[in-house]
């Protein structure tokens, strides 16, 4: 009976310090990344604890294991977002309280990046430049820095472009490129866009929506034989001679590239998404009106355009349509 009783007791305590648990993470969300770099601590001393991650296992797999740990130890409104390949590592995207926390690991499971999964947690600039008052103009200047696969560029991408479509000539409006971190399928993804937008202007915006809202590209992670069908498909929905724009890549696609590349170099700017007006960072929320506000706040004389309201919905962050929640400061 005694020890019945004690079982019993074990049993309470235990339960009790898993609800614990759950209930701090949710108050605290940066304990999250410590609890995460803690049991993928665990995953590397225990290969048994997943089911085992012996050998190279597949994206898919990585992140379905890894949920189903969190779910076995308690975790509640941890969701899976993502899992995409960067650089030879896994990148796996899981969501809590509305933020992407990326965490790093290599492809056989064995080891993990540590630092990764801390600096997502806070807030950064978008940018090494000290953000100050924008200067109006009669036309203003408009850029949109991003790496075409960082899921922030891409929200924030999908929010501007209602507010551009709206303001039309009134503004001086151009995607701007940084360079590629994701890997090398970032920079032929960054050349196909130049090579758009050079030979098929007045439908490049077009393509840049198209590609951000397609979730079966995101699924790619980049892969060539994945990604071609997806595109020719998309070139025909658009009306983009797709022979054209490989002719195009091949030709000139390293050399626009790297003028975008020493173009931001040239203004300071390293991270995805960095909005600039006028030659000065601006910061402004991730919808629609959100970033409609600052760009006409930077008008000399305010166009009667600026007067409709537009959503105030954020943009999801990654590729899919639809909106979301979460730091509208968080970057690549």
């Amino acid at each position: 009976m005694e020890e019945e009783k004690k079982e019993h007791e074990h049993h309470e305590h235990e339960h009790h310090k898993k609800n614990n648990l759950t209930e701090k993470i949710r108050e605290n969300p940066w304990i999250l990344t410590t609890f995460v770099l803690g049991i993928l601590a665990v995953i590397l001393v225990g290969t048994t604890v997943l089911g085992g991650f012996t050998g190279n296992i597949s994206a898919d797999s990585a992140g379905t294991k890894i949920m189903d740990f969190y779910n076995t130890m308690g975790v509640k409104g941890l969701t899976l977002e993502s899992v995409t390949e960067v650089s030879g590592l896994y990148q796996v995207n899981l969501i809590y309280d509305g933020d992407v926390i990326p965490v790093y690991m290599t492809k056989d499971g064995k080891n993990l990046i540590p630092g990764s999964a801390i600096s997502p947690l806070e807030p950064t600039s978008s940018d090494t430049n000290t953000e100050t008052e924008v200067p109006k103009s009669d036309k203003p200047k408009v850029e949109l820095y991003v790496f075409t696969y960082c899921p922030y560029g891409l929200q924030m991408e999908k929010a501007i472009l209602p507010a551009i479509n709206l303001l039309n000539s009134k503004i001086d409006f151009r995607i701007r490129q940084i360079g590629a971190m994701h890997g090398e399928y970032e920079k032929i993804e960054a050349e196909r866009q130049l090579c758009v937008e050079k030979e098929y202007p007045d439908k490049f915006l077009n393509y840049i929506l198209a590609f951000a809202e397609d979730t079966a590209i995101g699924s790619c992670n980049g892969d060539a034989t994945c990604l071609t069908p997806k595109l020719n498909a998309l070139y025909v929905q658009l009306g983009i001679d797709a022979s054209k724009i490989n002719s195009c890549m091949t030709a000139d696609g390293e050399k626009l590239y790297n003028a975008e590349v020493s173009n931001a170099n040239t203004n300071d700017v390293s991270g995805s998404p960095t909005l600039m007006i006028n030659g000065v960072v601006a910061s402004a929320s991730r919808s629609p009106e959100g970033i409609k506000g600052v760009i006409c706040s930077a008008f000399n004389t305010v166009p009667s355009e600026c007067s409709q309201t537009l959503s105030t919905e954020q943009a999801s962050a990654g590729f899919g349509a639809g909106t979301g929640s979460g730091s509208s400061s968080a970057s690549c």
